[in-house]
């Protein structure tokens, strides 16, 4: 092993990049649907030896000191995120004819840009770098902070954390529930580095016993969890989730939009079988109405004559609002139908997708030629707030739609007067590839965080009931077309709130640092 991590500290100029990029590609077997996290005990002592090596000219300043190991971060990160997220430029040859330009924008480009969080991420644990168990602590650090800056800058884009790595099953997911994703992530990173100090002999005992204690108390805690009888609900609810597998070539093609609403009626109004009762609450995925409701009023009235006595629709819907001056507003909503077939309620999605529902600095850009790379009916606008809506027995739903569901503190935030997560999602703009696998994993993470049930309608896939700690109750695969009758218990079942899980996080962080700054200090410090 020293022999090895000797070679890795001495490379230098490409082979030190290329080093780097293939660390963090192969990191990335440790997300969905791959769940091989044991590549991170390779990816991780390579980037702590490489880091190792990367030592600036001594003369220099202090930052330009840190070039070295900002660029092994950065090359870290564009392996990372090149081979976690090439599968966006599917959604640019949905009409390739018109979007296949900006196909290497959106799969080298956001790389390229992500990257700069682990290029800062590396350079801020070199500041702290030592020679023993120190620099692992200012490692999972400058991890820390640059992911949870991944989750709010530039409208946050907090895709494949490195905390998911070690969250594949349930089992291994509950430890979210105490430190949310901030802790996971820095404990993630402090596990997968700690077999970096096998090169060596300062502290490895001390690895050895902080190793087998955290990935001990993880499984423990989880099996804990697991095994505790599930606490008494006072309310149930029958819900029945419908994926119509709509291929996007034909979705907002006028032709065949009765079709479509046909098909969407045709799986709502199935009768159940012998083991389910009649669902109360329907969901439909995101934008599954493929016509707006104002220039479609008989469509409401099929929806009444539909749906029985009781039942609700949460159906994803494109919803216009008229405006002041020239131009309506179009929002990308959920709305609540009744069985009188009248709208009841409505949600607009809040954290649009830049580029994809809006164009940020839209006036410049649209000058230069630049429009949304995601063929849709129009742009968006966001909404204002969101709010729960009431469904048969009182139950308080939160809808999140599509990639709402992947930033913890604002599903923490919202959900704190909610009973159930609602998540409508149109992840067919890419395929079968492992984009929706990826963000099905951050919604199932998203129950187990917040111990409320989450209730998941994908247009292709996946759809999903998932229980307060995780387990997925029944599912449809991707490219299925079909319903899932479930019922589902109305209980939380949260360890801490989200607030404390939030504390927890940062206090993790701080002790890491307060340990990596300790140790960098008493290194420099002379022997007597």
């Amino acid at each position: 092993m020293q022999r090895l991590a000797g070679r890795i500290i001495l490379l230098w100029g490409w082979r030190r990049s290329l080093a780097a990029f293939l660390a963090g590609a192969l990191l990335v077997l440790a997300q969905a649907p791959y769940d091989f996290p044991a590549v991170g005990f390779v990816s991780f002592p390579v980037l702590v030896w490489l880091l190792d090596g990367a030592t600036g000219d001594a003369s220099a300043g202090r930052l330009r000191r840190l070039r070295p190991a900002f660029a092994v971060g950065w090359w870290f990160g564009f392996g990372y995120f090149l081979a976690g997220l090439w599968w966006i430029g599917s959604a640019l040859l949905v009409e390739a004819d018109e979007f296949a330009w900006a196909l290497p924008l959106a799969v080298v480009g956001i790389p390229l840009v992500l990257a700069f969080f682990y290029a800062v991420a590396t350079a801020l644990a070199r500041l702290f770098w030592s020679s023993d168990i120190g620099r692992i602590a200012a490692l999972a650090f400058g991890f820390g902070v640059a992911e949870w800056l991944r989750g709010f800058l530039f409208t946050g884009f907090p895709w494949n954390e490195v905390g998911y790595a070690v969250m594949p099953v349930p089992l291994l997911m509950q430890g979210v529930s105490v430190i949310g994703m901030v802790g996971m992530n820095v404990l993630a990173v402090v596990v997968f580095a700690l077999p970096a100090l096998l090169a060596g002999r300062r502290h490895l005992r001390l690895g050895i016993v902080l190793f087998v204690v955290l990935i001990c108390a993880d499984i423990g805690f989880g099996w804990f969890r697991l095994t505790q009888p599930e606490p008494a609900a006072s309310r149930s609810l029958d819900v029945r989730i419908v994926q119509p597998s709509v291929d996007l070539s034909e979705k907002w093609d006028a032709a065949v939009r009765d079709r479509i609403f046909k098909t969407m009626l045709t799986l709502s109004a199935q009768k159940p079988d012998l083991t389910h009762a009649e669902p109360q609450l329907i969901l439909w995925p995101e934008t599954s109405v493929p016509f707006l409701f104002n220039e479609r009023p008989d469509a409401l009235t099929a929806l009444g004559d539909m749906l029985k006595p009781g039942q609700l629709l949460l159906a994803g819907a494109v919803r216009e609002e008229s405006g002041t001056g020239a131009e309506d507003r179009y929002y990308n909503s959920v709305v609540a139908i009744d069985d009188t077939g009248q709208i009841v309620d409505a949600v607009d999605k809040v954290h649009l997708v830049p580029f994809g529902e809006y164009l940020p600095l839209s006036g410049l850009l649209e000058r230069l030629g630049i429009e949304q790379f995601v063929a849709g009916p129009m742009d968006f606008s966001a909404g204002a707030a969101r709010h729960a809506i009431t469904v048969p027995g009182g139950v308080k739903a939160v809808p999140f739609i599509c990639y709402e569901v992947i930033f913890p503190r604002l599903v923490a935030v919202d959900v704190t007067s909610g009973e159930l997560i609602v998540n409508v999602t149109n992840d067919a703009w890419f395929g079968d590839t492992p984009g929706p696998y990826q963000h099905f994993r951050q919604a199932q993470v998203r129950a187990v965080e917040n111990g409320i049930p989450l209730l998941r309608a994908a247009n292709t896939g996946i759809s999903a009931v998932v229980d307060p700690r995780g387990r997925i109750v029944d599912a449809l695969a991707i490219d299925a077309k079909g319903i899932l009758d479930v019922r589902v218990p109305v209980v939380r079942q949260w360890v801490v709130s989200a607030d404390q899980r939030r504390i927890n996080g940062f206090v993790l962080l701080l002790v890491l640092a307060l340990a990596a700054v300790a140790l960098n200090v008493r290194q420099r410090l002379p022997l007597n």
